[in-house]
C-alpha cells in the first residue's frame, strides 16, 4: 500500500493524503494512517491525467521530409495530400507513427486518446494497425478508436460499407465529415446513416463538422436535430464546429437551446484550427475556435484537443495538452481568474465527459474506488498551473509510475535567481 502526503487535490479543498492499494484509490483525505511506502508530494498539484479526445495518431509526422508541405496551409490541400500519399501506407508505418505519438503524449502526462482513424482505405491499414495497438498498450495508454471516413462517407467509393467494416471489427465510435461530402444533401444524409449506425453498434458519435469558416455550413444543426430525434445527444460529440464561431448571434442563440436540449458534447483543437482557418480573410481575420465560452455557460461539455502533430495539416504539435489550454484560453477569452482556476477541466474531466470514461473504463478522477491514476505538477494550485504552464512531474497508472522527473534546475545560476 502506497501513501502520497502533502498533496494538493484538483477539486478537493479539503483532503492532503491518497492511499492507493491493488491500483485503485483506496481513500483520499487526511490522516490516513500507516503504508508500506510513503511518497511526500511537497505540496504540488494532483490531478486526474490529462486526456486528448481527438488525435489522428495515423497521420503523425506525415507532413515532415521533402515535398510534404501543405503550401496553402488550408485543410483541403492536407486532405488531398494525405490521398495522395497514403497509398504506400503500411499497418508497420502506422504502428511506428502512432507509437511515436503515444510516447509524446504519455511523457506530458495523456493517459487517455480518442484517435480518428481513416477508413477510406480498402485494406483499413491504419485501423487494423491500431486495434493491435489498443490492446499492446492499454496498461499505459486508454485508445479509443474512431472510424473515420478522411475521403468522405460517400465522396470515397465505398466508403460508408468500410465504416461499416471498420465498425464490425471493433471500432468504438463511429465518425464523418458532412461538409467534405460533394452535396449539402449528401453531407445530410451521410449524418443520417451515420447516426443509425452508432445505434445499431451502440457505439458513440464523433463527427468533424463544419471545419470551415463558412458561417452558413450548417451541418451542426443536422447533427443536433438527428440526435435530439434519437435521444442520442450525451453519446454524441461535435468535433471543430469552426463555422459556429462564424455565425451571426441571433442564429448562434437559437441553437445555444437545442444544444442544451440534445446535451451534445463538443471538442475544440485551438492550435490546429487557428492554424487552418481564416486562410482566405483579410482583416478582420477569424481564428477557427467555435463558441468554447459559451458554450461552456450554456451547460454543454467542451474539452481541448491535440489534433495533429507534424501532419499535412499541422506542421507543429508536441502533445503537451497545457501548450493546447494556454493557446485555447486565449483565443476564446476564457482568461477571468474564475475560469483560469477551473481551466484544466478542458483537457481533463471534459474530455473525459466527452470520451464516456467513466461509464466503459472503470471511472476517472481522484476518488475511492475509482483506478489509481494522476499525474503530479509542478506547481502548487491551478492558477499556477496554467499561469506558468506547469510540467507533469509524475504520472502514475494503475497506482504505478508510467514515469517520474525531478524539478528542473539550473547547473549555473547567478545569485539574484536565487530564492
Amino acid at each position: 500500500m502506497k501513501k502520497f502526503v502533502n498533496a494538493n487535490i484538483y477539486g478537493d479543498t479539503e483532503s492532503t493524503e491518497i492511499l492507493v492499494e491493488d491500483g485503485r484509490f483506496k481513500a483520499i483525505g487526511t490522516d490516513l494512517g500507516e503504508a508500506d511506502e510513503i511518497i511526500d508530494l511537497k505540496g504540488r498539484l494532483v490531478l486526474p491525467p490529462y486526456v486528448d479526445p481527438h488525435l489522428h495518431l495515423d497521420y503523425i509526422f506525415s507532413g515532415l521530409g521533402p515535398g510534404n508541405a501543405n503550401i496553402s496551409g488550408t485543410l483541403f490541400e492536407g486532405i488531398q495530400r494525405w490521398s495522395d500519399n497514403k497509398k504506400e501506407l503500411t499497418e508497420e508505418k502506422v504502428r511506428e507513427r502512432a507509437l511515436e505519438g503515444i510516447r509524446k503524449e504519455v511523457s506530458h502526462g495523456v493517459q487517455y486518446i480518442r484517435t480518428h482513424v481513416d477508413v477510406t482505405d480498402p485494406d483499413l491499414t491504419g485501423m487494423k494497425a491500431l486495434i493491435k495497438l489498443r490492446e499492446e498498450l492499454k496498461d499505459i495508454v486508454t485508445l479509443q478508436l474512431v472510424a473515420f471516413p478522411q475521403e468522405g462517407f460517400f465522396r470515397y467509393k465505398g466508403g460508408e460499407a468500410l465504416v461499416r467494416e471498420a465498425l464490425e471489427m471493433g471500432a468504438d465510435v463511429v465518425g464523418g465529415i458532412p461538409h467534405f461530402e460533394i452535396s449539402y444533401e449528401h453531407g445530410v444524409e451521410s449524418l443520417r446513416r451515420i447516426v443509425d449506425m452508432a445505434l445499431e453498434f451502440d457505439v458513440m458519435i464523433d463527427i468533424h463538422c463544419d471545419e470551415n469558416d463558412d458561417p452558413n455550413s450548417r451541418f451542426l444543426e443536422v447533427l443536433n436535430a438527428l440526435v435530439i430525434e434519437k435521444d442520442y445527444g450525451y453519446k454524441t460529440t461535435a468535433s471543430h464546429t469552426c463555422s459556429f464561431g462564424a455565425v451571426e448571434n441571433s442564429y448562434a442563440n437559437k441553437m445555444m437551446g437545442l444544444f442544451k436540449e440534445s446535451k451534445i458534447n463538443f471538442i475544440s483543437c485551438p492550435t490546429e484550427n487557428a492554424h487552418l482557418q481564416g486562410r482566405m480573410d483579410n482583416y478582420p481575420k477569424r481564428r477557427g475556435l467555435t463558441r468554447v465560452k459559451e458554450l461552456l455557460e450554456n451547460g454543454n461539455t467542451v474539452a481541448f484537443a491535440q489534433d495533429s502533430i507534424a501532419d499535412y495539416w499541422y506542421p507543429l504539435g508536441s502533445g503537451n495538452m497545457m501548450n493546447i489550454l494556454d493557446n485555447g484560453i486565449h483565443l476564446a477569452h476564457y482568461t477571468h481568474i474564475d475560469e483560469i482556476n477551473k481551466a484544466l477541466d478542458l483537457i481533463t474531466v471534459n474530455g473525459a465527459g466527452v470520451m464516456k470514461i467513466d461509464e466503459d473504463y472503470g471511472g476517472y478522477g481522484v476518488k475511492a474506488g475509482r483506478p489509481a491514476n494522476f499525474i503530479v505538477l509542478d506547481a502548487a494550485d491551478p492558477y499556477e498551473a496554467v499561469r506558468e504552464r506547469a510540467e507533469v512531474l509524475s504520472s502514475v497508472r494503475d497506482g504505478e509510475y508510467l514515469f517520474k522527473r525531478e524539478v528542473r534546475k539550473n547547473e549555473i545560476e547567478h545569485e539574484f535567481l536565487k530564492r
